[in-house]
């Protein structure tokens, strides 16, 4: 099973089994773009917030500034 990278170079085997589709320096680079925090909510759980302005509104004291 060969499997070429959006860049040209080829995927390590046991990486393509895994099910990625891109080689090493490529999926590090797709990641490093992700942006994300996790905030506790007022008694309950912990939320991934990926928007930035929806973490805003978790204090309405803030949403006037």
């Amino acid at each position: 099973m060969r499997v070429v990278c959006r860049c040209g170079d080829d995927v390590p085997t046991k990486r393509a089994e895994l099910g990625y589709r891109t080689c090493l320096v490529c999926g590090d680079k797709a990641a490093r773009q992700v942006r994300h925090t996790v905030a506790p909510m007022n008694k309950s759980n912990y939320m991934l917030f990926t928007d930035p302005e929806l973490l805003k509104q978790l204090n309405p004291k803030r949403i006037g500034e």
